[in-house]
């Protein structure tokens, strides 16, 4: 997983970037407040979710920690692609989605484009619980983070998520796998390992 670039911008439209990494202009699809931080031809670093397709690899870049993990948690619920999850970002912030969901506004929600008064109702239900608002600074929503799992533990965390397994649970068996005295410490162990907690868990 691509969890971020660094380098200079050589373009800038208003919702993509293209940022040279290594010789290689890595194309980026941006959030507003994202976009707002860049300038063409000056050296910037943005946190970033690789969404991969049969027919595509496409880069999401965002603002800070939070409104990545809103988007990725956003994906959670049926129906809601990247695209879509991008523009509920992007309309609302991540905290305005938060706060959208757990008061159940379905007003606020519908004034995004492509979402109607059902499609704002079934994001309420699926991601209630999921979007509660952050008690322990810049993790996953509504959980209290990953004290000490290091950007490999919350790259496993947003797999997980993508994967299908709530916030709460992918947590959980990331934080009992880091936790165990031969903990693997790569990306690929500790998702192979956490994998197979929740699966023992269903």
């Amino acid at each position: 997983m691509i969890a971020s670039l660094r380098g200079e911008v050589l373009s800038l439209t208003a919702n993509t970037a293209v940022i040279e990494c290594g010789g290689v202009g890595m194309a980026v699809t941006l959030t507003p407040a994202a976009r707002d931080r860049l300038r063409q031809g000056a050296q910037a670093t943005i946190l970033t979710h690789l969404v991969v397709r049969e027919d595509s690899l496409t880069l999401y870049g965002f603002a800070d920690a939070v409104e990545r993990d809103v988007f990725v948690v956003a994906q959670s619920a049926s129906g809601v692609g990247p695209k879509l999850a991008l523009a509920l970002v992007s309309a609302l912030g991540a905290d305005g989605l938060t706060k959208a969901v757990a008061a159940e506004d379905v007003t606020a929600l519908t004034t995004v484009p492509g979402i109607g008064r059902k499609g704002a109702q079934k994001l309420v239900i699926t991601l209630a619980g999921k979007l509660a608002p952050a008690t322990g600074g810049a993790g996953v929503p509504g959980s209290s983070g990953l004290p000490g799992a290091g950007a490999e533990g919350e790259q496993v965390l947003m797999a997980l998520m993508q994967l299908g397994f709530n916030a709460q649970a992918a947590t959980a068996a990331v934080a009992a796998v880091q936790s165990e005295p031969d903990a693997p410490t790569e990306v690929a162990g500790l998702l192979r390992a956490a994998l197979g907690r929740l699966r023992a868990n269903r």
